[in-house]
């Protein structure tokens, strides 16, 4: 079995394992996404309480539903929030806490929300990010991690590498169930490792990897690219 049908087939018993389990939060079924989660505020909290979050003063975080406490507390600690838009089909934005009601911070940390209170950025005019937060369908504790398949958090990762607002030293964690966290899980070149894995119950701290240095072109087809504008100006070298 290649990589990617050993990484679909994890995702598959994944969804099923926490739709069964009864694990599995709205927007149900889970099947196909970033699985939202019973516990998902506990795993944001854990995050909170970490070292690594403290010292964060400018956080990415994925638009995924499981994130939204993450989010949220972002927001409500006084960080920069930087959104990628879903499929990154709107590009980046960023949210100012200082810049937004005090009683609206629940709703800028959804889709929405984010769409209204954020400002669009192009990645060279973004501060540099002192955290990444990632979704996870699954991550083995040697710190791989999968999706949903469609290499969203990977080219939000090489975007941001390729301008310099993060490195090999910027921190990369994830929030998932307990039930998410599996033995092992195969890498390929683009994929993007985390550091630290918060679960509902507990933290799990991964021996480091190698991230890519930048976007791995040979690794896209000419229709990602083409649903990507930011893709496509890379290519074409618009900055």
């Amino acid at each position: 079995m290649d990589a990617a049908a050993a990484k679909q087939a994890i995702r598959l018993k994944i969804w099923s394992e926490m739709e069964k389990r009864g694990v599995a939060a709205f927007p149900k079924p889970v099947y196909g996404r970033i699985p939202n989660f019973k516990g998902a505020e506990d795993a944001a909290t854990l995050l909170r309480k970490s070292k690594t979050y403290a010292q964060a003063e400018k956080v990415k975080v994925n638009p995924d539903s499981p994130q939204r406490p993450v989010r949220k507390m972002v927001l409500q600690d006084g960080k920069l929030l930087v959104f990628p838009s879903p499929r990154i089909s709107k590009g980046l934005y960023l949210l100012d806490p200082r810049k937004i009601p005090s009683r609206e911070l629940d709703r800028a940390s959804t889709i929405e929300g984010a769409f209204r209170y954020g400002v669009p950025v192009h990645p060279k005019d973004l501060p540099e990010i002192d955290l990444v937060v990632a979704g996870s369908v699954a991550v083995s504790p040697s710190g791989w991690r999968v999706g949903k398949g469609e290499g969203y958090s990977e080219i939000e990762y090489a975007i941001l590498r390729t301008f310099g607002k993060v490195d090999a030293d910027t921190s990369i964690v994830t929030t998932i169930h307990d039930v998410q966290l599996v033995d092992w899980i195969p890498a390929e070149p683009f994929d993007v490792p985390v550091d630290i894995i918060f679960t509902n119950t507990r933290v799990v701290e991964c021996p480091a990897n190698r991230k890519p240095e930048g976007i791995l072109w040979s690794y896209l087809s000419d229709e990602k690219i083409k649903a990507i504008p930011l893709l496509s100006m890379l290519r074409a070298g618009v900055f």
